[in-house]
Protein backbone atom coordinates (compact mmCIF):
# COMPACT_ATOMS: atom_id res chain seq x y z
CA UNK A 1 0.00 0.00 0.00
CA UNK A 2 1.64 3.33 -1.07
CA UNK A 3 5.05 1.72 -0.12
CA UNK A 4 4.32 1.21 3.30
CA UNK A 5 5.98 -1.56 4.84
CA UNK A 6 4.16 -4.53 6.68
CA UNK A 7 4.75 -2.88 10.09
CA UNK A 8 3.02 0.40 9.27
CA UNK A 9 0.29 -1.49 7.35
CA UNK A 10 -0.33 -3.49 10.54
CA UNK A 11 -0.27 0.04 12.23
CA UNK A 12 -2.89 1.27 10.04
CA UNK A 13 -4.80 -1.47 9.87
CA UNK A 14 -4.94 -1.36 14.08
CA UNK A 15 -5.95 2.75 14.07
CA UNK A 16 -7.94 3.35 10.99
CA UNK A 17 -9.14 -0.43 9.66
CA UNK A 18 -7.57 -0.03 6.65
CA UNK A 19 -6.04 -2.62 4.64
CA UNK A 20 -6.20 -0.93 1.18
CA UNK A 21 -6.03 2.55 -0.11
CA UNK A 22 -9.32 4.23 1.64
CA UNK A 23 -12.17 5.82 -1.01
CA UNK A 24 -13.02 8.95 -0.54
CA UNK A 25 -10.60 11.73 0.51
CA UNK A 26 -7.29 10.80 2.84
CA UNK A 27 -4.31 11.49 3.83
CA UNK A 28 -1.57 8.87 4.77
CA UNK A 29 0.93 9.62 6.97
CA UNK A 30 4.44 7.55 7.84
CA UNK A 31 7.59 8.52 9.40
CA UNK A 32 6.85 12.14 9.47
CA UNK A 33 6.14 12.27 5.21
CA UNK A 34 2.98 12.29 3.60
CA UNK A 35 2.34 8.40 2.02
CA UNK A 36 -0.66 9.38 -0.18
CA UNK A 37 -3.79 11.78 -0.88
CA UNK A 38 -6.58 12.48 -2.08
CA UNK A 39 -8.83 14.90 -2.20
CA UNK A 40 -12.53 14.84 -3.88
CA UNK A 41 -15.00 17.43 -5.79
CA UNK A 42 -16.41 17.77 -1.94
CA UNK A 43 -13.48 18.07 0.05
CA UNK A 44 -9.63 19.35 0.00
CA UNK A 45 -6.91 18.06 1.35
CA UNK A 46 -4.07 20.70 1.59
CA UNK A 47 -0.95 21.09 2.87
CA UNK A 48 0.01 23.82 5.39
CA UNK A 49 2.58 27.02 4.36
CA UNK A 50 3.88 27.61 8.06
CA UNK A 51 3.64 24.64 10.48
CA UNK A 52 3.80 20.71 9.83
CA UNK A 53 0.00 19.43 8.89
CA UNK A 54 -3.50 20.13 7.08
CA UNK A 55 -5.99 22.29 5.76
CA UNK A 56 -9.23 20.07 5.26
CA UNK A 57 -12.28 22.03 3.95
CA UNK A 58 -15.54 20.19 3.22
CA UNK A 59 -17.72 22.23 1.12
CA UNK A 60 -21.20 22.80 2.04
CA UNK A 61 -23.97 20.15 1.62
CA UNK A 62 -21.72 17.45 1.51
CA UNK A 63 -22.97 13.90 2.57
CA UNK A 64 -22.35 10.11 3.28
CA UNK A 65 -18.40 11.25 2.54
CA UNK A 66 -15.49 9.98 4.56
CA UNK A 67 -12.07 11.77 5.18
CA UNK A 68 -8.91 9.62 6.63
CA UNK A 69 -5.78 11.14 7.93
CA UNK A 70 -4.07 8.28 9.88
CA UNK A 71 -0.17 8.37 11.13
CA UNK A 72 1.98 5.40 11.45
CA UNK A 73 5.86 5.80 13.03
CA UNK A 74 7.86 3.24 12.67
CA UNK A 75 11.38 4.61 13.40
CA UNK A 76 12.67 4.59 17.02
CA UNK A 77 13.90 8.60 18.42
CA UNK A 78 11.55 10.20 16.00
CA UNK A 79 9.30 13.21 17.65
CA UNK A 80 6.85 15.49 15.50
CA UNK A 81 3.79 17.78 16.01
CA UNK A 82 1.50 18.00 13.35
CA UNK A 83 -1.46 20.23 13.18
CA UNK A 84 -4.57 19.76 10.88
CA UNK A 85 -7.73 21.93 10.72
CA UNK A 86 -11.03 20.52 9.88
CA UNK A 87 -13.32 23.55 8.35
CA UNK A 88 -17.29 21.93 7.79
CA UNK A 89 -19.35 23.69 6.06
CA UNK A 90 -22.98 24.22 6.55
CA UNK A 91 -25.38 20.91 5.93
CA UNK A 92 -22.69 18.79 6.23
CA UNK A 93 -22.68 14.51 7.00
CA UNK A 94 -19.22 13.32 7.62
CA UNK A 95 -17.10 10.29 8.78
CA UNK A 96 -13.45 11.18 10.16
CA UNK A 97 -10.82 8.25 10.26
CA UNK A 98 -7.42 9.68 12.59
CA UNK A 99 -5.23 7.78 14.64
CA UNK A 100 -1.92 7.13 14.92
CA UNK A 101 -0.17 3.89 15.28
CA UNK A 102 4.06 3.81 16.88
CA UNK A 103 5.72 0.45 16.90
CA UNK A 104 9.11 1.40 18.79
CA UNK A 105 11.82 -1.51 18.64
CA UNK A 106 14.39 0.94 19.76
CA UNK A 107 16.18 2.66 22.80
CA UNK A 108 15.02 6.20 21.90
CA UNK A 109 11.45 7.48 22.74
CA UNK A 110 8.89 7.84 19.41
CA UNK A 111 6.15 10.46 20.01
CA UNK A 112 3.58 12.24 17.67
CA UNK A 113 1.61 15.34 19.02
CA UNK A 114 -1.37 15.74 17.02
CA UNK A 115 -3.77 18.88 17.20
CA UNK A 116 -6.66 18.66 15.88
CA UNK A 117 -9.31 22.03 15.23
CA UNK A 118 -12.79 21.69 13.91
CA UNK A 119 -14.95 23.72 12.89
CA UNK A 120 -18.44 22.90 12.73
CA UNK A 121 -20.75 24.89 10.23
CA UNK A 122 -24.92 25.12 10.75
CA UNK A 123 -26.74 22.09 10.88
CA UNK A 124 -23.78 19.58 9.90
CA UNK A 125 -23.11 16.16 11.88
CA UNK A 126 -19.71 14.83 12.13
CA UNK A 127 -18.49 11.58 13.53
CA UNK A 128 -14.76 11.51 14.36
CA UNK A 129 -13.23 8.17 15.58
CA UNK A 130 -9.47 8.87 16.85
CA UNK A 131 -7.88 5.32 17.97
CA UNK A 132 -4.39 4.92 19.46
CA UNK A 133 -1.92 2.26 19.27
CA UNK A 134 1.45 0.87 20.21
CA UNK A 135 3.41 -1.85 19.71
CA UNK A 136 7.39 -3.45 19.68
CA UNK A 137 9.40 -4.68 22.14
CA UNK A 138 12.03 -2.17 22.28
CA UNK A 139 12.75 0.26 25.37
CA UNK A 140 12.05 3.74 23.65
CA UNK A 141 8.79 4.81 25.12
CA UNK A 142 5.76 5.49 22.72
CA UNK A 143 4.58 8.07 23.73
CA UNK A 144 1.74 10.37 22.06
CA UNK A 145 -0.59 13.78 23.05
CA UNK A 146 -3.21 14.35 21.18
CA UNK A 147 -4.92 18.22 21.47
CA UNK A 148 -8.72 18.53 20.06
CA UNK A 149 -10.54 21.47 20.11
CA UNK A 150 -13.88 22.01 18.76
CA UNK A 151 -16.13 25.04 18.03
CA UNK A 152 -19.46 24.12 16.83
CA UNK A 153 -22.51 26.48 15.12
CA UNK A 154 -25.93 26.43 15.74
CA UNK A 155 -27.79 23.30 15.10
CA UNK A 156 -24.43 21.09 14.77
CA UNK A 157 -23.96 17.84 15.79
CA UNK A 158 -20.26 15.69 16.46
CA UNK A 159 -20.05 12.43 18.02
CA UNK A 160 -16.23 11.67 18.95
CA UNK A 161 -14.79 7.72 19.68
CA UNK A 162 -11.42 8.19 21.27
CA UNK A 163 -9.75 4.89 21.87
CA UNK A 164 -6.78 3.56 23.45
CA UNK A 165 -6.33 0.05 24.75
CA UNK A 166 -2.69 -1.23 24.14
CA UNK A 167 0.83 0.06 24.15
CA UNK A 168 1.24 3.80 24.79
CA UNK A 169 3.46 4.53 27.58
CA UNK A 170 2.07 7.84 27.99
CA UNK A 171 -0.23 10.33 26.70
CA UNK A 172 -1.80 13.66 27.89
CA UNK A 173 -5.29 14.14 26.11
CA UNK A 174 -7.19 17.45 25.61
CA UNK A 175 -10.09 18.44 24.60
CA UNK A 176 -11.72 21.59 24.35
CA UNK A 177 -14.78 22.45 23.17
CA UNK A 178 -17.20 25.89 22.72
CA UNK A 179 -21.25 24.96 21.45
CA UNK A 180 -23.06 27.50 19.59
CA UNK A 181 -27.38 27.14 20.35
CA UNK A 182 -28.83 23.94 19.51
CA UNK A 183 -25.90 22.09 19.26
CA UNK A 184 -24.77 18.54 20.49
CA UNK A 185 -21.93 16.75 21.66
CA UNK A 186 -21.54 12.88 22.49
CA UNK A 187 -17.68 11.57 23.40
CA UNK A 188 -17.52 8.34 24.56
CA UNK A 189 -13.82 7.37 25.40
CA UNK A 190 -12.50 3.92 26.40
CA UNK A 191 -9.05 3.71 27.54
CA UNK A 192 -6.85 0.76 28.91
CA UNK A 193 -3.12 1.11 30.55
CA UNK A 194 -1.02 -1.71 31.86
CA UNK A 195 2.88 -1.73 33.18
CA UNK A 196 3.97 1.78 34.19
CA UNK A 197 1.90 3.47 31.65
CA UNK A 198 0.58 6.86 32.30
CA UNK A 199 -2.67 8.74 30.71
CA UNK A 200 -4.51 11.57 31.72
CA UNK A 201 -7.61 12.87 30.16
CA UNK A 202 -8.44 16.37 30.65
CA UNK A 203 -11.80 17.99 28.68
CA UNK A 204 -13.18 21.42 29.24
CA UNK A 205 -16.55 21.70 27.30
CA UNK A 206 -18.15 25.70 26.98
CA UNK A 207 -22.16 25.16 26.45
CA UNK A 208 -22.99 28.68 25.15
CA UNK A 209 -25.74 28.35 23.18
CA UNK A 210 -29.56 27.99 24.30
CA UNK A 211 -30.41 24.31 23.97
CA UNK A 212 -26.67 23.08 23.43
CA UNK A 213 -25.74 19.76 25.01
CA UNK A 214 -22.83 17.53 26.03
CA UNK A 215 -22.85 13.99 26.72
CA UNK A 216 -19.22 13.05 27.77
CA UNK A 217 -18.71 9.17 29.24
CA UNK A 218 -15.22 7.80 29.70
CA UNK A 219 -14.58 4.04 30.60
CA UNK A 220 -11.19 3.19 31.35
CA UNK A 221 -9.26 0.15 32.84
CA UNK A 222 -6.05 0.08 34.73
CA UNK A 223 -3.61 -2.73 35.63
CA UNK A 224 -0.24 -3.33 36.94
CA UNK A 225 1.55 -0.26 38.50
CA UNK A 226 -0.05 2.43 35.64
CA UNK A 227 -2.20 5.30 36.16
CA UNK A 228 -4.95 7.47 35.02
CA UNK A 229 -6.35 10.55 35.39
CA UNK A 230 -9.43 12.04 34.41
CA UNK A 231 -10.10 15.76 34.61
CA UNK A 232 -13.44 16.71 32.91
CA UNK A 233 -15.16 20.16 33.17
CA UNK A 234 -18.39 21.41 31.52
CA UNK A 235 -19.50 25.34 32.29
CA UNK A 236 -23.28 26.17 31.34
CA UNK A 237 -23.61 29.66 30.31
CA UNK A 238 -27.05 29.32 28.90
CA UNK A 239 -30.23 27.03 28.86
CA UNK A 240 -28.41 24.01 28.44
CA UNK A 241 -27.86 20.32 29.45
CA UNK A 242 -24.53 18.47 30.31
CA UNK A 243 -23.81 14.93 31.50
CA UNK A 244 -20.25 13.32 32.33
CA UNK A 245 -19.41 9.85 33.51
CA UNK A 246 -16.44 8.32 34.55
CA UNK A 247 -16.56 4.02 35.11
CA UNK A 248 -13.67 2.50 35.74
CA UNK A 249 -11.88 -0.93 36.94
CA UNK A 250 -9.01 -0.68 38.68
CA UNK A 251 -7.01 -4.04 38.87
CA UNK A 252 -3.35 -4.78 40.73
CA UNK A 253 -1.31 -1.67 41.98
CA UNK A 254 -3.10 0.24 39.85
CA UNK A 255 -4.14 3.91 40.30
CA UNK A 256 -6.89 5.96 39.49
CA UNK A 257 -8.14 9.79 39.86
CA UNK A 258 -11.11 11.32 38.62
CA UNK A 259 -11.66 14.88 39.22
CA UNK A 260 -15.15 16.01 38.31
CA UNK A 261 -16.05 19.70 37.94
CA UNK A 262 -19.21 21.64 37.36
CA UNK A 263 -20.12 24.98 36.56
CA UNK A 264 -23.35 26.84 35.94
CA UNK A 265 -23.59 30.53 34.96
CA UNK A 266 -27.11 29.97 34.03
CA UNK A 267 -30.29 29.51 36.46
CA UNK A 268 -31.47 26.86 33.80
CA UNK A 269 -28.11 25.11 32.91
CA UNK A 270 -28.86 21.44 33.81
CA UNK A 271 -25.61 19.37 34.80
CA UNK A 272 -24.89 16.03 36.23
CA UNK A 273 -22.17 14.22 36.80
CA UNK A 274 -21.85 10.62 37.72
CA UNK A 275 -18.35 8.51 38.89
CA UNK A 276 -17.40 5.16 39.86
CA UNK A 277 -14.13 3.03 40.32
CA UNK A 278 -13.56 -0.07 41.66
CA UNK A 279 -12.50 -4.07 41.26
CA UNK A 280 -13.93 -6.31 39.30
CA UNK A 281 -16.84 -8.19 40.89
CA UNK A 282 -15.80 -11.44 42.44
CA UNK A 283 -19.22 -12.99 41.51
CA UNK A 284 -18.78 -12.14 37.99
CA UNK A 285 -15.38 -14.07 37.64
CA UNK A 286 -17.15 -16.96 39.54
CA UNK A 287 -19.99 -17.37 36.91
CA UNK A 288 -17.34 -17.30 34.18
CA UNK A 289 -15.28 -19.70 35.78
CA UNK A 290 -18.09 -21.71 36.33
CA UNK A 291 -18.41 -22.12 32.81
CA UNK A 292 -14.68 -23.41 32.58
CA UNK A 293 -12.62 -20.28 31.95
CA UNK A 294 -9.45 -19.76 34.31
CA UNK A 295 -9.46 -16.67 35.92
CA UNK A 296 -7.33 -14.68 33.91
CA UNK A 297 -9.62 -15.71 30.85
CA UNK A 298 -12.72 -14.86 32.87
CA UNK A 299 -11.03 -11.11 33.71
CA UNK A 300 -9.91 -10.26 29.75
CA UNK A 301 -14.04 -11.48 28.74
CA UNK A 302 -14.79 -9.04 31.44
CA UNK A 303 -12.55 -5.93 30.55
CA UNK A 304 -13.40 -6.91 26.92
CA UNK A 305 -17.35 -6.27 27.34
CA UNK A 306 -16.69 -3.28 29.95
CA UNK A 307 -14.57 -1.48 27.15
CA UNK A 308 -16.81 -2.71 24.34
Amino acid sequence: MLQMDEIQKRLLSEVAGLHDVPTGAYNLRANGVSAGRQSTANIEIESKTDVSGLEITVKDGTVNESIHIPVVLSQSGMSETVYNDFHIGDDCDVLIIAGCGIDNCGSQNSEHDGIHRFWVGKNSRVKYVEKHYGSGDGSGKRILNPVTEVYMEDGSFMEMEMVQIKGVDSTERTTKAQLGAGSHLVVRERLMTHGMQEAISDYDVDLNGDGSSADIVSRGVARDHSYQKLDLKIVGNAVCSGHTECDSIIMDEGRILAVPSLEANCVDAALIHEAAIGKIAGEQLTKLMSLGLTQAEAEEQIINGFLR
